[in-house]
């Protein structure tokens, strides 16, 4: 006969290292349980980035959150492209200059310049379509950031009798573009190998549809509007 108080089997012993199942009854309290706090969607600087890049992540987006009210982090303005455009309008005539353009745009963004074309043509200028009229460059992500830290603090100093940029240049859809005269502010022009000045239209693209959220966001990035005094980054 068996004996009747025979020891039950003990349960099976949790692995070490293996997770613990929660008390029961519990709250859900511990890290990643459903009390845990809100995800913060602020986004995170990457080790490595640019230094006006992460200046943005770590100070502007949250600042201008809570200037504007923003709870939605997509609804924050960010700076999404820079476009270069240089206009030659001899350039089929003087293909060494259109050269030399394009290597210019080349050294000041570190990144490849491509040749404009004309669309259509247009008799009043001797234009045919395919025939080549300009370069531009168009730069995103951390060339971007690099470009607009390095304008802003060594290109914009040596311009002369410089007051600020106008604060009137957005389109209504967030966009800012202004002109500058020559090339010969960018540090990594050699003026001796300059064979003409020209000058060249530089277009910043923002996430926002208001024009007084881009001001905002270019205002916080150091831009340095006429009348104002520029936001220093550290």
């Amino acid at each position: 006969m068996a004996d009747a108080k025979e020891k039950a089997p003990k349960a099976p012993k949790t692995p070490q290292g293996a997770p613990k199942a929660p008390a029961k009854g519990g709250k859900g309290k511990e890290k990643g349980g459903a009390g845990a706090a809100a995800v913060d969607h602020e986004p995170k600087a990457r080790e490595g980035a640019p230094r006006l890049q992460t200046f943005y992540q770590q100070t502007v987006h949250a600042k201008l959150a809570k200037e504007f009210g923003l709870t939605n982090p997509h609804e924050v303005p960010r700076l999404e492209k820079i476009m270069l455009n240089v206009g030659m309008g001899d350039a089929s005539k003087n293909p060494k200059q259109l050269e030399a353009a394009v290597e210019e745009l080349s050294a000041i963004t570190g990144q490849k310049a491509v040749v404009t074309k004309a669309k259509k043509a247009i008799a009043n200028f001797g234009l045919r379509a395919g025939m080549p009229v300009g370069a531009f460059v168009t730069l995103r992500g951390a060339r971007m950031y690099e470009f607009l830290d390095r304008f802003i603090n060594l290109a914009i100093p040596r311009i002369r009798d410089f007051r600020g940029l106008p604060n009137r240049s957005f389109d209504g859809r967030g966009n800012y573009t202004f002109g500058i005269k020559e090339q010969m502010i960018f540090p990594e022009i050699d003026y001796d190998k300059v064979e003409k000045i020209h000058g060249m239209d530089i277009t910043l693209v923002t996430s926002a549809d208001r024009d007084d959220l881009a001001m905002a966001l270019l205002r916080e990035l150091g831009w340095p509007f006429r009348g104002e005094t520029p936001q220093r980054v550290a």
